[in-house]
C-alpha cells in the first residue's frame, strides 16, 4: 500500500455499499483481472480478521463515473478509507496482507 493519501471522502451512497464502522477497504476490479481475484481474497481475509472493517468490491466497468472521479487508471486499485470515508491510502496492483494491515493501522 504505497500510494499517496488523498483528501476525497466517499460515502455509502457513492459506493453503493455500507462503510465499515472503523475503516473500509474499497477494491476496484474488472471481470478478467487475475490479480483482482487474489486481491479480493486478501482484502476479505483482512476485513474478516479486523472488527469494524468492511471490504467493498466495485466493478470498474459498471461504475465509470466513479472511476473517472477518483482517477482509477487500472485494476486492481485499492482505497483505504477511515471511519469518516476519507481516503487515507491508495495502491495499485495486488497488495500483500502485511501492507493492508499497516494501511488499516493508519486509517484507524
Amino acid at each position: 500500500m504505497d500510494g499517496q493519501a488523498r483528501t476525497e471522502r466517499l460515502d455509502a451512497a457513492g459506493l453503493g455499499a455500507e462503510l465499515g464502522e472503523r475503516a473500509t477497504l474499497v477494491q476496484f476490479s474488472s471481470a478478467f483481472c487475475q490479480p483482482c481475484r487474489a486481491t479480493r481474497r486478501t482484502l476479505a481475509e483482512v476485513a474478516g480478521m479486523v472488527e469494524g472493517v468492511a471490504h467493498v468490491e466495485i466493478d470498474a466497468e459498471s461504475h465509470l463515473a466513479l472511476v473517472r472521479a477518483l482517477d482509477i487508471s487500472c485494476t486492481p486499485t485499492v482505497l483505504v478509507l477511515d471511519a469518516g470515508g476519507r481516503i487515507v491510502r491508495r495502491a495499485v496492483g495486488q497488495p500483500r496482507t502485511v501492507d493492508v494491515v499497516a494501511a488499516l493501522g493508519q486509517a484507524m
